[in-house]
């Protein structure tokens, strides 16, 4: 339902913006200036290739019911609810540059991929996406970077009363409208990531669970656009055979036949279930560690959900970011444990499906270790390794940091050219993910400084 939005402090070699998200600007944008020379996802990565599905259908099943049936919040969801046929979608606002070229690829990859009725139209749509500059939006949600509201069709109407009864999503059925807010003034990559969760969250279940690593309905934002596995639950979450007003129950008997249709590669994956649910106390120790004012304080934050993590003796992706946290916001006095920490997320990550870009993030702040203590061609290797994930999940910001770290160990090795070519390759990447020069010269600035702690 919301997309969060934070600020990231960080320690020892790792890189700053701890591969969650570009660093900030050098100064705020006052207007859509961040994306007038950024280019389209379209343009940058090509075609969509998502990876596909890599989770049993007795799994999909368990997520689906949780994704469904339970709020962001805790709160319990009483029946199913979605739109009842064809699906119109409308934009209004202060439309960003790239703001139609981006939902229009979104929408056809809606109809392809998961066989969604739905267009985009120049009237007022049941989806009414309104883009927002991001200063009005935290000072009314200070917490959120997007999110999508039943029963509305704008901001001002939201702002006239917010709490109003009719945008409780535990009270509707049968979705006849929604709202989608959405960043003005923010990075393409940004305001791209915040159409495709909550668009599809309009369409789709509302939760979102950091113990599926393979799907945008997460809130460790690792995955940027939608998966596979997210084609796949809207998919079924739109079938004729589940009809708004249906309970969990009546949902769950249903599950495992539609699977079986829509995704018959899935009957044969092995992997056990996994331990739900999440405690909240979990949750909110992750949560503080990734709004933290302090390295420190998010560090605390950070042990304390590893202490949770292992205690509840998980071994998926909630003990690896656990894990990756721990990393991210060790002291620098405590840098063998922070590497062993990351090791080990890296090694359940491998183990888990649908978790390559995951494993990108883990390798590039490997990678920034690598580099520090100057081993240039397991730099090289690891970002060999994670750059075709980082392009096939259409990060940005983090295929540019991987290659501008793979330059500086080109140029190390007296590979000039080759170097000069990939940081200029890099550049495109760079302008959508971190969205002005400024921000792009202060990663390679930061990058090359690792280099010089050799």
């Amino acid at each position: 339902m919301m997309r969060a939005a934070f600020a990231l402090a960080c320690a020892g070699y790792f890189l700053a913006g701890c591969g969650m998200g570009p660093p900030a600007p050098a100064e705020p944008p006052t207007d859509l200036s961040l994306q007038t020379r950024a280019i389209s996802s379209q343009a940058l990565f090509g075609p969509p290739r998502p990876f596909a599905p890599a989770r049993s259908n007795a799994q999909i099943a368990q997520d689906i019911l949780e994704l469904g049936f339970r709020l962001e919040s805790g709160r319990e969801i009483p029946q199913f609810s979605r739109f009842d046929g064809p699906v119109t979608l409308s934009l209004q606002g202060q439309i960003p540059p790239l703001g139609v070229i981006e939902t229009d690829r979104l929408i056809t990859r809606l109809q392809r991929e998961a066989g969604l009725d739905i267009r985009r139209v120049p009237e007022q749509g049941q989806i009414v996406v309104e883009f927002v500059p991001r200063a009005t939006l935290r000072r009314v949600v200070p917490d959120a970077a997007c999110f999508v509201l039943p029963n509305v069709a704008s901001w001002d109407a939201f702002r006239a009363d917010p709490r109003a009864p009719a945008l409780d999503w535990t009270r509707i059925a049968r979705r006849t409208r929604a709202l989608v807010i959405a960043p003005a003034d923010s990075t393409v990559q940004d305001m791209r990531d915040c159409l495709h969760e909550e668009i599809a969250q309009a369409l789709g279940p509302l939760n979102d669970l950091f113990r599926i690593g393979e799907t945008v309905w997460n809130d460790d934002n690792l995955q940027t656009v939608l998966t596979g596995f997210d084609m796949l639950v809207l998919r079924v979450w739109n079938d004729p055979a589940l009809q708004p007003g249906m309970t969990r129950a009546q949902v769950a008997e249903r599950l495992p036949a539609l699977l079986a249709r829509h995704n018959p590669g899935g009957a044969s994956a092995a992997l056990p279930l996994d331990r739900v649910p999440t405690p909240r106390a979990w949750t909110e120790a992750i949560e503080s560690a990734l709004g933290g004012r302090t390295s420190r304080a998010s560090f605390r934050a950070a042990q304390r959900a590893l202490a949770i993590a292992l205690e509840q003796g998980w071994k998926d992706e909630r003990l690896a970011f656990s894990l990756f946290l721990s990393a991210r916001f060790a002291p620098r006095e405590d840098g063998a444990q922070a590497l062993d920490a990351m090791l080990l997320a890296a090694r359940i990550y491998n183990d888990r499906p649908g978790t390559e870009a995951h494993r990108a993030h883990i390798y590039l702040h490997l990678s920034a270790q690598a580099l520090a203590s100057g081993q240039h061609n397991l730099v090289l290797h690891l970002t060999d390794t994670a750059m075709s994930a980082a392009r096939r999940t259409e990060n940005g910001a983090l295929l540019a940091s991987l290659m501008l770290l793979r330059a500086q160990s080109l140029e190390h090795q007296g590979r000039r050219d080759q170097a000069e070519n990939l940081r200029r390759d890099a550049v495109p990447f760079a302008l959508f993910g971190f969205g002005s020069e400024r921000a792009v010269d202060s990663r390679r600035e930061e990058i090359a400084a690792l280099a010089q702690r050799n």
